[in-house]
């Protein structure tokens, strides 16, 4: 699994642009970029500034890359996605996928609920 900034990095190489380009290019701090995709900096909490970095970097809003570059962004800075949070039936769900996570034992019917709630999100 790939980090927020070596997702970044790839989603700007795949542009074909150096770091100092694709800064000039978006009006971007260069110092600011290279310290997010080396991790050295954490991703930004804004969703305006997570907005106008995928769209910097050509990120479709709706597709698989957009997702996972807001939800890099969200579990490096130890958050749940929003959009998850949102919806009132997986919260509910949220302690069995956590007990899950950790190994320890879950009712599986507990468990297929989880995952058709998640489906349905």
């Amino acid at each position: 699994m790939a980090t927020f900034g070596e997702f970044f990095k790839a989603s700007r190489a795949k542009r074909g642009l150096s770091l100092r380009e694709f800064c000039l290019d978006n009006k971007l701090d260069p110092g600011n970029i290279s310290r997010l995709e080396r991790g050295l900096m954490q991703p930004p909490e804004s969703r305006g500034k997570l907005e106008q970095y995928a769209a910097a970097l050509k990120i479709k809003e709706g597709t698989d890359d957009w997702y996972e570059f807001f939800d890099l962004a969200a579990a490096e800075r130890g958050r749940i996605p929003d959009d998850v949070l949102s919806d009132e039936e997986v919260v509910e769900q949220l302690p069995v996928l956590f007990r899950t996570l950790r190994g320890q034992r879950v009712d599986p019917k507990l468990l297929d609920e989880l995952v058709e709630k998640i489906r349905k999100a």
